[in-house]
């Protein structure tokens, strides 16, 4: 029998569009996470991020948490959730003080931050995070601790990610009616970053690419802090349908053939390596099946990919991702498990390129341990974090639609845009 679940204890939950994955975690005496537990099942309801079905993604939500309970012994009430949807949107505020040469003293922070927590309020959108990232003193920037220094001008830049509020709303109810407590949503691209990035990467600037199934999220890390992401509606079950199309076989058929003999490069033995493929219809023989080279496979593969990094590298380009040669790429997600993809995106991108896996877990399974499941660690660490956010709201208020004025929220955008 199941016991209680602990103080202290995290449940992550990723809902993506070709799977649900749950993970159970505890901090160590070290301060390290230890995985306790894991559950997996297949998403039925979600298309490109979105809730489609909901009562597919209740059950798909159910199965996956209560696999996770019986490897924990556990059982769990509240759960940490990703939100991967298109229209998310990420930027930097700032916003700043006058102290006239005092030392910081905690009420100017708290007043700092309520200032730039009555200031962001955009229109339509829910704001999913609001949390203060860095300080500056006198225009001096990447002050961690201000508090007891002396400045005559005091600042806060202020990482926010909103998106539209009814996709957000639509994931918390199907959780919630799979009697689970939402403590927290949170974008994708925030926890990825969390789980497979090095400090020194979003120091200096990286790019996060998220190959998801029906998604690819492009973010921009400087400074320490996500500073910028874009959504593109074309993922990785995209090049599993082009390749089911293509030779005629069933969707489960077509992603095996992916995985097993799929590539994102080629080479002259392609032509005389040969691929079997089963009929579409259950009810034809397996002889009636054809024959393909994996040079046929590759070539569908590659249509695919030159389309989506090419898209990737647009967003790159609006993201002002240009800066000196060298800056990296992180691709992960469960597009970058495809064979050589790193060196193919590399190639395309012009910049060195490698592959984000989840680190710093212990006791996590090796099947667990792949890009597809960096979000799902990547909660699990924000979850440990837990970082101060500026939303003086409940986990339910979270979910309520607040239509206001943008004009502030975007007057206060354009300040680290302009810096970065």
């Amino acid at each position: 029998m199941a016991k209680t679940a602990p103080e202290g204890l995290i449940t992550a939950l990723d809902i993506g569009s070709s799977k649900v994955s749950a993970m159970i975690a505890q901090k160590g005496d070290g301060g390290e996470l230890i995985v306790l537990g894991t559950g997996q099942r297949e998403s039925k309801g979600v298309k490109r991020g979105y809730i489609a079905d909901a009562a597919a993604t209740e059950v798909a939500v159910r199965e996956a948490v209560e696999q996770a309970e019986r490897i924990a012994g556990l059982n769990i009430e509240n759960v940490w959730v990703s939100f991967s949807a298109g229209g998310l949107v990420s930027d930097v505020a700032s916003i700043e003080f006058e102290l006239g040469g005092h030392r910081v003293e905690q009420t100017d922070i708290d007043a700092l931050l309520q200032a730039g927590r009555e200031s962001i309020d955009p229109a339509g959108r829910m704001v999913l995070h609001a949390q203060p990232a860095l300080y500056t003193l006198d225009g001096l920037t990447g002050v961690k601790r201000p508090l007891g220094l002396h400045a005559d001008r005091l600042g806060v830049h202020i990482h926010v990610v909103a998106a539209d509020g009814s996709p957000v709303r639509n994931l918390g109810l199907c959780v919630a009616n799979a009697h689970l407590e939402v403590k927290s949503i949170i974008a994708s691209p925030v926890a990825t970053g969390m789980a497979c990035l090095s400090d020194e990467e979003r120091e200096l600037g990286v790019a996060l690419v998220e190959l998801g199934a029906g998604i690819t999220n492009v973010s921009l890390f400087a400074g320490g802090m996500l500073v910028g992401l874009m959504s593109i509606p074309i993922g990785a079950q995209d090049i599993t349908d082009d390749i089911a199309s293509a030779f005629g076989t069933r969707r489960a058929q077509a992603e095996r053939m992916k995985c097993v003999h799929g590539s994102a490069n080629a080479s002259p033995r392609d032509n005389h390596e040969m691929i079997d493929v089963a009929p579409i219809s259950a009810e034809e023989d397996a002889s009636d099946g054809t024959r393909i080279t994996k040079a046929q496979l590759i070539s569908v593969i590659r249509q695919r990919l030159d389309h989506l990094i090419g898209e990737v590298s647009k967003a790159l380009k609006d993201l002002k991702f240009e800066g000196p040669v060298g800056r990296q790429v992180v691709l992960t997600g469960g597009g970058a498990e495809l064979k050589g993809i790193a060196d193919y995106a590399q190639a395309a991108l012009g910049r060195s390129v490698r592959i984000g896996r989840p680190r710093g877990l212990t006791g996590l399974p090796e099947a667990h341990a792949t890009p597809a499941f960096t979000t799902l660690a990547g909660l699990a660490f924000y979850a440990a974090a837990d970082p101060i956010d500026l939303r003086a709201l409940s986990s339910k208020q979270q979910l309520v639609h607040r239509p206001k004025g943008f004009a502030v929220f975007r007057r206060l955008m354009a300040a680290a845009r302009a810096n970065y």
